[in-house]
């Protein structure tokens, strides 16, 4: 009688290949996810300048408000308060004016001191986009200004 199956060895060398092949793409995949994350928070920043033109044009001035009296009227969609619950990940915005005020916090809950080089007067205006893409404690950070000039001011994929 002859058996049909395989051996422990041979188990074992399917096993290591596996986690061979695991061990060298996962980091592939990590830098992915981190470029998709960096690609809302340029979708983001188009918006805000959209945003800020549009409320230049009525005013004649930029404003650093995104939401309630003097602001131009943004916020990411679904946007519910800030923090882990949210479905888009960066915080935007510029450094003053609070919560949903002045910036609004994705699911990495980046803290708004990372938006301090944000600005905005009858001149012009740059706003800031920082989250940790890659968990690392060093923020990605993006800025926009009046021209529809993106910044990346400190690049968190480069690690």
């Amino acid at each position: 009688m002859k058996r049909q199956g395989f051996t422990l060895i041979e188990l074992m060398i399917v096993i290591a290949i596996i986690g061979f092949l695991a061990m060298v793409s996962v980091p592939s995949f990590m830098r992915f996810l981190a470029k998709a994350k960096r690609a809302e928070a340029y979708m983001q920043l188009n918006s805000i300048y959209a945003a800020e033109k549009s409320y230049w044009a009525e005013h004649g001035t930029y404003s650093s408000v995104l939401l309630g009296q003097g602001g131009i009227g943004w916020k990411p969609e679904g946007y519910s308060g800030g923090g882990k619950n949210e479905k888009f990940y960066y915080t935007y915005g510029f450094s003053g004016g609070g919560e949903g005020r002045g910036y609004v916090t994705g699911k990495l809950e980046t803290p708004a001191s990372n938006l301090g080089i944000s600005k905005a007067d009858k001149d012009g205006f740059v706003a800031v986009a920082a989250g940790d893409i890659d968990g690392d404690g060093k923020p990605d950070i993006l800025t926009i200004d009046q021209n529809n000039t993106i910044t990346v001011v400190q690049d968190d994929l480069t690690d």
